[in-house]
């Protein structure tokens, strides 16, 4: 079984190549998440796990869904971690991970796909983010290649930098970045509903049409790039910055 989690859809389009070529099933952790849905999981011995990079590891929603729910039958699994430039040192955190679930680790991959955390970076224009994705294409297959074979992933890059931003940098991103206190909506605003039904984390609701965030979010930048009004923003770290969806770019 192949699980994915998605904030504007990397990682989708990554597990949906893998689930084609492996013939295998694929289950959507973001519709889980978001009904706090922890009932077991029948995965069959092979697991491949599909998720974007938050703060150069897997995002922490998608960790604790996994703590907290029985993957029945699994036996293996391979970590395929999208990102718009590096994983850091995830993979020693996916062991870890792996070392709880009773399950053997067969490593992580890196993908590297479009940018879309624009309450930071720079999204690419459709055409880049086109020649992005053609460019990560031949890992996709050797990561097919490698679960096809039953063998692990080779190791990715584990240098200090690397320890020091999975280590100690990721706790303190979160604590000091990962807020949703400076989105804010313009009255472009349409009142559609999108944001909310995309958020996994439940923490956008309408109120007389318009998106109010509360305290928890995760940012996915799901409600940002996918509002097809452009109406919202991210304090004025995202003015004038593409919106970036994997369905966009054609």
């Amino acid at each position: 079984m192949i699980l994915y989690y998605s904030g504007t859809g990397n990682s989708r389009y990554v597990a949906r190549r893998m689930a084609d070529a492996l013939h295998e099933p694929l289950c959507n952790m973001n519709d889980r998440i978001k009904a706090g849905d922890t009932a077991p999981v029948e995965t069959g011995a092979r697991l491949i796990i599909v998720t974007p990079t938050y703060a150069w590891r897997i995002p922490r929603i998608v960790r604790d869904w996994l703590l907290r729910t029985a993957l029945t039958g699994a036996k293996q699994a391979w970590f395929v971690m999208t990102c718009g430039s590096e994983i850091g040192s995830a993979g020693k955190y996916n062991r870890e991970l792996c070392r709880q679930k009773g399950i053997a680790c067969m490593g992580t991959a890196q993908i590297i796909m479009p940018e879309n955390y624009i309450a930071m970076f720079n999204a690419p224009q459709a055409e880049e983010a086109r020649q992005i994705v053609a460019g990560a294409e031949p890992d996709i297959d050797r990561a097919i290649a490698a679960v096809q074979a039953g063998t692990e992933f080779p190791p990715t890059r584990d240098n200090l930098y690397d320890r020091f931003m999975s280590g100690p940098v990721n706790p303190i991103f979160y604590s000091c970045f990962v807020k949703a206190k400076a989105f804010t909506v313009s009255d472009a605003c349409v009142g559609c509903g999108q944001c909310a039904a995309r958020c996994p984390m439940n923490n956008i609701t309408l109120q007389s049409g318009r998106p109010v965030w509360g305290g928890s979010c995760t940012h996915c930048m799901a409600c940002i790039c996918y509002c097809p009004a452009a109406a919202i923003e991210y304090g004025k770290k995202s003015l004038g910055k593409p919106r970036y969806h994997f369905e966009g770019i054609g």
